[in-house]
């Protein structure tokens, strides 16, 4: 009986690399409903023509609640802090990242300013807000990403 090896250089297929987005969009449309239900939100609807994802950096879901009240939100996932806004702080996906990196920056500003970053936890918060902020504010800025197919 002979094994082959695995040759681990060799570029991955379209479906592969699909299928790989598509685990990725499920698994952070589950932590931007988890993350909800953390804040006592409980989503109910996601409105998917809306939604925008760039894998593996991050996700922005556009979804409804009924509960505590029905509201509807923007949910930031990826590879940075969960977050969320009312959607009436930005008309779209994009206006929404914008918002977040403005946002964030404020936070980490914030943070520094009320002294709390001598805490070493709360300097590291602070730092990563800084650099996923500016990380948003570059996918926003950058037109190539916005174009529609």
């Amino acid at each position: 009986m002979t094994e082959q090896a695995v040759d681990q250089t060799q570029p991955l297929s379209e479906e592969q690399r699909e299928a790989l987005t598509q685990q990725w969009i499920k698994e952070h449309f589950q932590k931007a409903n988890r993350f909800l239900a953390e804040q006592g939100v409980i989503p109910s609807k996601v409105i998917a023509e809306d939604s925008r994802y760039l894998a593996p950096l991050l996700a922005v879901w556009k979804m409804e609640s009924k509960q505590p009240k029905a509201q509807t939100f923007w949910v930031m996932s990826g590879d940075l802090p969960s977050d969320y806004v009312d959607v009436k702080v930005a008309a779209t996906a994009r206006d929404a990242i914008r918002h977040f990196s403005m946002m964030w920056q404020l936070k980490a500003e914030n943070l520094k300013n009320s002294g709390a970053i001598k805490d070493k936890t709360q300097a590291q918060f602070a730092q990563l807000l800084v650099s996923r902020a500016e990380s948003l504010y570059q996918i926003h800025n950058d037109e190539k990403l916005w174009k529609e197919s």
